[in-house]
């Protein structure tokens, strides 16, 4: 299995500024793009073309999330600007109607020609001291009509800057959607890739899979979380998976890690390994159950009907022969083991199961 290379292009972003209000549009944008970049090395396994496959898949999920997180966000910033311009023209109108009667009667003063000027302020017959008085009052009024246009300058120059804000924003927010759209469509496109080849690799190893969802049926580990929707023994057909084994089949990622294993336990003894049981649906499980009473899970709790487990012949059936021996010492590099379970209560030297979280981790 060593032409089994991909070489897709793996999506990868760039985090977009927008003036002083993007800082934290950045910040986010440089935390959604942890999950992309590129592979290290292309895969070149069954084991490597699943795990990537699921990887990519998990970042498309991982980038539908964030790109949600960034419209719900965008949408309450949009909406506390929105509020924000609001108060200030509230603000605004506010300001005006208890300073209009100032403005008034000092516009009055310096625009209607039958007061002739600032005359009303210097009667005659007038004093010094009322003289005086009067122009304190006149510089008074004036300084409250500059002090009105100072006010309503300044509103005016936050309201624009508040809307400059809200624009900058609604392009970074729309550029980084763009952004995390085309992420999307990278990975969907690598994931699927990685399907296609995995999907041949199956082929060419006598695998028969059968038409499916993107060609790959129930062999595309992307939809095991599909699977796991699923009661025990009641997973669809096309949520399974076949093994080398004629007439046998497991839920996709357990089947792919088995092909792979078999082919190093071929590679050892020169023959595939001998498969007497795999997935179960619940009518089997309730037949092996009344039959061998004792050597059977409960109908509806047993690995078999997750397509989790398989019972294993050729020698594997025998404790300590050379081939349990063998598998036992690799089958955890596939993410296969032998449950602690199955050495003393009940001993099923023939069972063995499939360890989701271990196979992540290969």
């Amino acid at each position: 299995m060593t032409s089994l290379a991909v070489t897709a292009p793996y999506g990868t972003a760039a985090a977009a500024s927008a003036g002083s209000t993007t800082t934290s549009a950045r910040t986010d944008a440089a935390g959604e793009s942890a999950w992309a970049g590129e592979l290290d090395k292309q895969p070149t396994t069954l084991t490597e073309l699943r795990r990537e496959a699921q990887k990519a898949y998990k970042s498309i999920e991982d980038a539908n999330r964030a790109l949600v997180a960034r419209q719900k966000k965008f949408g309450n910033v949009e909406k506390q600007l929105a509020a924000k311009l609001q108060r200030l023209q509230e603000a605004t109108a506010e300001l005006n109607k208890m300073r209009k009667p100032l403005s008034d009667l000092v516009s009055s003063v310096y625009q209607d020609p039958s007061l002739d000027g600032i005359s009303p302020f210097f009667r005659a017959g007038t004093n010094g001291t009322d003289t005086l008085r009067r122009i304190a009052d006149l510089d008074h009024l004036v300084a409250g009509r500059n002090s009105v246009l100072g006010d309503a300058v300044k509103l005016l120059e936050r309201q624009q800057q508040l809307a400059q804000e809200a624009q900058e924003l609604r392009a970074a927010s729309l550029l980084q959607e763009a952004q995390l759209n085309a992420q999307v469509a990278a990975l969907r496109k690598r994931s699927s890739t990685l399907v296609r080849s995995l999907t041949k690799a199956l082929i060419k190893m006598g695998v028969k899979i059968g038409k499916g969802t993107q060609g790959a049926g129930g062999c595309d580990p992307t939809r095991i979380s599909q699977a796991e929707q699923y009661p025990n023994g009641l997973l669809p057909q096309n949520i399974l998976c076949p093994l080398p084994q004629a007439g046998e089949e497991l839920r996709a990622d357990a089947a792919i890690a088995f092909a792979d294993l078999n082919l190093a336990y071929k590679k050892r003894f020169g023959t595939s390994m001998c498969v007497s049981d795999s997935y179960r649906s619940l009518s089997e499980q309730q037949a092996v159950y009344y039959r061998r009473p004792g050597f059977a899970a409960t109908p509806g709790k047993s690995n078999h009907g997750l397509g989790l487990a398989v019972d294993l012949c050729g020698g594997v059936q025998i404790f300590r022969s050379v081939q349990f021996n063998w598998l036992e010492a690799n089958s955890k590099r596939y993410g296969w083991i032998h449950p602690d379970w199955a050495y003393h209560s009940p001993f099923e030297p023939w069972h063995w199961e499939y360890d989701p979280k271990l196979g992540a981790q290969l």
